[in-house]
């Protein structure tokens, strides 16, 4: 999978690959997809959710330019794969999920895989956790509206952004958000299709 679906198409940062290759995708899927978990597409989880492609979560943890000091936020969990990755890049973080069952599942299987250093919280992400913030990067799995001025607001000084948006629910551009005191300089990497961002500054349920 790194080698053919993730180096060869363009992922180049080492500690990604790595991670990527590290972390068991086929302990995040539902048991039925278990033979599908290499491939490089997004497969249904439980809650009417979806596990990312690994290609995705790579580009985005490597747009974030996640570094062993950093403190990071992600924006709707799901089974955990992606804070899974992220875990093994940064020094602390923390994951944001709105559905309690599949916050408990990540939980168990990331203390399972022990990754001691990923805390999963549930609730809005679209708020993100102000008392916890600032971060150093925040990565959000899930495709909104417009990008929350609550994540933005809770970025550090030099922080990243990255997150899908779009004006229809099943069709987004990925973001990168980058800030520079109190400017915000954006830039498109491309198009994605995410599963809504549901919340107070996301789509309504």
């Amino acid at each position: 999978m790194v080698e053919a679906q993730l180096a060869r198409r363009g992922i180049r940062d080492a500690r990604v690959l790595e991670a990527m290759r590290t972390v068991p995708r086929e302990e995040f899927v539902l048991p039925r997809w278990r033979d599908a978990a290499y491939d490089d597409r997004p497969l249904p989880i439980e809650e009417g959710q979806t596990i990312s492609q690994p290609w995705v979560v790579a580009r985005m943890a490597e747009a974030a330019r996640v570094s062993a000091a950093d403190r990071v936020l992600e924006v709707g969990g799901g089974s955990g794969y992606a804070a899974a990755v992220l875990g093994l890049l940064a020094r602390e973080v923390h994951v944001v999920e709105r559905h309690p069952p599949l916050a408990e599942a990540a939980r168990a299987r990331l203390h399972r895989l022990g990754e001691t250093n990923v805390h999963v919280h549930e609730g809005d992400g679209t708020i993100g956790l102000p008392d916890l913030a600032p971060f150093d990067a925040i990565i959000v799995s899930a495709g909104g509206p417009r990008v929350p001025e609550a994540l933005k607001a809770q970025l550090s000084d030099g922080g990243r952004l990255v997150i899908p948006t779009g004006t229809m629910r099943n069709s987004q551009r990925l973001l990168l958000v980058l800030r520079e005191g109190e400017a915000f300089e954006t830039e498109d990497l491309g198009a994605v299709c995410f599963v809504p961002l549901i919340g107070a500054e996301g789509w309504e349920p």
